[in-house]
């Protein structure tokens, strides 16, 4: 899934590689503030360090995906190495909040046909993304609101990180579209 079709003005922020103690919090705060709901794109090996954050997530209402084990690039993985990084996520994501995920998001955005049958065999929707403002190169943060802006129509969905290393910039560049997305007259939802 590249794109949503659920209306005019509908679109979807996506979160990946948390969950992150220090990012993560703040995002919540952001996302609450604007009444947005998002779609958090979770690490295995996050979530097992960080169980009561990745709880928080879910306790706000926002879905959680899985995005492997160990965010390693799966394109030219095993098929045994693809399956052990998905359920290991699912595993430790369902140990700390509970849910089993119903998507996926490759890290990277390498797919191949094997990672593509392990999402089939595992019941799992693949998740990509239309918009990305490549900020987890920490671009600057009017880099990274201009590029959402531009970029940003009916059914996107945007690609952010609150996980992976300073996310700071993230956070301020969300500080500034979310209540720019809303005044344009844009409606969040997830996949």
């Amino acid at each position: 899934m590249f794109r949503l079709d659920d209306g005019p003005k509908v679109i979807a922020l996506t979160i990946d590689d948390g969950p992150s103690p220090v990012y993560t919090p703040q995002v919540l705060r952001l996302l609450a503030k604007y009444q947005v709901t998002a779609t958090f794109s979770m690490v295995g090996l996050e979530v097992a360090a960080h169980p009561a954050v990745a709880r928080e997530v879910a306790a706000a209402g926002h879905k959680i995906i899985n995005h492997t084990w160990s965010h390693i690039d799966l394109a030219s993985q095993s098929p045994a190495v693809i399956a052990g990084q998905i359920t290991r996520a699912t595993d430790a994501i369902h140990r700390a909040t509970g849910r089993v995920p119903d998507m996926f998001r490759a890290p990277y955005g390498a797919w191949s046909p094997a990672v593509l049958r392990q999402c089939e065999q595992s019941g799992m929707i693949p998740l990509a993304w239309s918009v990305d403002p490549r900020d987890w190169s920490r671009p600057g943060v009017a880099s990274i609101v201009g590029n959402i802006m531009r970029n940003t129509r009916t059914g996107s969905i945007i690609l952010e990180h609150d996980g992976g290393g300073n996310r700071s910039q993230t956070v301020a560049a969300l500080k500034i579209v979310l209540p720019r997305l809303l005044a344009e007259g844009y409606h969040f939802t997830t996949p």
